[in-house]
């Protein structure tokens, strides 16, 4: 009989130790959904089609919060909700470190689990998708259970986007047709993941990007490690990527539109250069000539670009 009372009392002790431990180990609490029955009269809409590109699905929404509000088509995992949290802290952290995109701060995200592929963004400042900050992201319904690899870089990538398309309230990337889409994002999204706190996503993201090379401007340059990253890490970390946006709001030209403006042209190459020397406040020419050799990705010389820049865009200074 004591044997049996003690056999209880420890499978109790046991018990109670276990739901404690499990507490401390459970994931991030989910933020519910408010219930149907409840409906906030400022929810967006719980359903959406689609009318952009080849894109006409009818979406479902999944969740929202101040921040974003997600939208599956019928081909999503209901099941699959960690871009819930990692949009919402991407966007947050985005939104605050680059000056905001517009008055509604609330991201639109479209998940695709198979009928579309890829992803691509919509702007505050064009009728693309109707004057929206969006994201639309597609993948295999089964690739979406990685929560840490390509569906993660994928929403970060084309939030990265925003940030390149609408900067300082200017519609436009005059430094797309150099970068492409988008060596820029490699140290975008470096940033994001370390200043979130995702120590090894950050390291083996920056482990990948400093083997990562490119066949432009010439055959093998390594965009993130002879030049993004060197910026980055000698003149302010994310600073510097954000002063390159201001600067290219304040001095490149525009011309207005409704509620902002636009870029009218694309840079040259040593444009390019020397609004990323005003950026770091020192001369980066040196620093371009190794990584990329002396002539732009069409084999015109860039040097001569850059002296004429320093004096179209003299305020530029360093």
């Amino acid at each position: 009989m004591i044997n049996s009372k003690l056999l209880c009392v420890c499978l109790l002790l046991f018990l109670s130790f276990s739901c404690q431990e499990a507490a401390v180990i459970l994931p991030e609490e989910e933020e519910e959904e408010v219930p149907v029955d409840s409906e906030d009269p400022n929810a967006p809409p719980r359903l959406w089609r689609e009318n952009w590109l080849e894109h006409e699905l009818l979406l479902t929404r999944q969740y929202y919060n101040d921040s974003i509000v997600i939208y599956h088509d019928d081909d999503m995992d209901p099941s699959v909700t960690w871009p819930r949290r990692a949009a919402t802290k991407i966007w947050n952290y985005t939104w605050k470190t680059y000056g905001g995109f517009g008055s509604d701060i609330r991201l639109k995200v479209a998940l695709h689990g198979g009928t579309y592929g890829g992803g691509h963004p919509g702007y505050y400042l064009s009728n693309s998708h109707g004057y929206i900050n969006i994201i639309d992201v597609g993948l295999g319904r089964q690739r979406w259970l990685d929560s840490v690899g390509e569906p993660l870089d994928l929403i970060a990538h084309e939030i990265g986007h925003i940030v390149e398309g609408t900067s300082y309230n200017t519609l436009n990337s005059p430094s797309m047709p150099i970068w492409g889409d988008s060596k820029w994002m490699e140290i975008y999204q470096y940033d994001v993941y370390k200043a979130l706190g995702w120590a090894d996503k950050a390291q083996n993201w920056h482990n990948r990007m400093l083997v990562t090379k490119d066949n432009f401007p010439k055959e093998n340059t390594y965009w993130y490690r002879d030049w993004f990253y060197p910026i980055y890490d000698k003149y302010g970390n994310v600073t510097v990527l954000n002063k390159y946006f201001k600067l290219l709001s304040q001095h490149f030209p525009t011309t207005s539109i409704p509620n902002g403006r636009k870029y009218t042209r694309d840079l040259n190459f040593g444009e390019f250069i020397h609004f990323w020397s005003g950026a770091a406040g020192e001369d980066l020419s040196e620093l371009a000539l190794a990584a990329f050799g002396d002539k732009d990705r069409h084999g015109n010389p860039w040097q001569p670009q850059f002296q004429k820049a320093k004096q179209d865009f003299i305020a530029i200074t360093y």
